[in-house]
């Protein structure tokens, strides 16, 4: 398949542009793991929030983005199953299901598969839906996370809010802003060729 070819067909995502194959899809899947779980570890304490601020969530969008929503949702299963057995790559090189932000990696689950089938659709081809469809995947993450650590952590609703959604806004809008310069110049790229 030509690169134009992928381009011009329509549903296409970034990783459409490589040749087709198992071994392709392998590949993704793996690496957009790998890549989340190297961004997990750029992690920036929040004082008094058991949550910090990581490179894990705007990662686990971009793979979602590029890979579509089924490899994009594979991709963080992955990631999700293989902290749960034991592989450090959760955010601070934490690993398993007990810890208070886990339902943040369920949410990126879920957030990945969103923003991918948005992405098959062109949200990823222009600034302006390229926000929307990054700050989707963030209310996504948020709407699954902050419940989950309100009951993991037993706090109230209110006292989840204000240590695990507010003092991460500002942040992804920086995250919101990247994505909008990164993606549609990376079409813009792959067109170009």
């Amino acid at each position: 398949m030509s690169t134009a070819t992928a381009i011009a067909r329509p549903g296409a995502v970034l990783a459409d542009l490589l040749p087709a194959s198992r071994v392709r899809d392998a590949a993704l899947v793996g690496g957009g793991a790998v890549l989340t779980g190297l961004a997990a570890q750029v992690a920036v304490p929040v004082p008094g929030s058991p949550v910090p601020v990581t490179g894990q969530t705007f990662a686990a969008l971009l793979v979602g983005t590029a890979l579509g929503a089924r490899r994009g949702f594979l991709s963080l299963a992955l990631y999700a199953l293989a902290g749960v057995v034991g592989v450090p790559w959760f955010a601070d090189g934490a690993s398993g299901a007990g810890m208070v932000s886990f339902g943040y990696v369920i949410g990126m689950l879920l957030a990945s598969a969103a923003v991918g089938a948005l992405a098959r659709r062109g949200a990823d081809r222009s600034p302006l839906r390229m926000a929307g469809t990054m700050l989707l995947g963030e209310a996504i993450i948020y709407a699954v996370g902050v419940p989950y650590l309100a009951l993991a952590a037993d706090l109230s609703l209110s006292k989840a809010v204000a240590l695990g959604l507010t003092p991460f806004l500002i942040g992804d809008a920086v995250k919101a802003a990247l994505a909008m310069g990164a993606l549609p110049t990376a079409w813009k790229f792959a067109n170009k060729r």
